[in-house]
């Protein structure tokens, strides 16, 4: 039983999600996401499988960038922008992720649509510095 570190789970974490959604390279996806993988976002079907079929069916132009994360023992929490995602505004996401034997096994989100400078009362970006084009 491999153990890894929050520093390890972090890295882990965004090479994880680079590999996914920015090279769309499935084949070394799969060594990062567990066999076992539960899925708890209501807007993805169960397990591995179900992750990556909805990214095929996302256009080719999808990127995730990160803006923090952070790790505590076998928890992630990674705060980043998935954008190209075909929507008309790009998605701001807060995910949660446990990590076992060194693996993504479990996942959480909450997923919002990017704020314009328009649209928000705080007067402050969602997600770095300035706000979206």
């Amino acid at each position: 039983m491999a153990t890894t570190t929050p520093g390890q789970n972090k890295a882990l974490l965004l090479e994880a999600f680079d590999t996914l959604f920015n090279r769309r390279d499935y084949a070394a996806a799969e060594r990062f996401w567990s066999d076992s993988y539960i899925q708890h976002s209501a807007h993805i079907a169960p397990g591995r499988s179900g992750l990556f079929d909805l990214i095929r069916t996302l256009p080719d132009t999808l990127r995730y960038e990160n803006q923090l994360i952070v790790a505590d023992g076998d928890y992630v929490i990674a705060h980043g922008r998935f954008s190209g995602n075909g929507r008309a505004a790009a998605w701001i996401a807060a995910d949660i992720v446990r990590f076992e034997n060194g693996r993504l096994a479990e996942h959480w989100d909450v997923l919002q649509d990017e704020a314009t400078r328009a649209q928000s009362a705080s007067g402050l970006p969602m997600f770095g510095a300035r706000f979206p084009d």
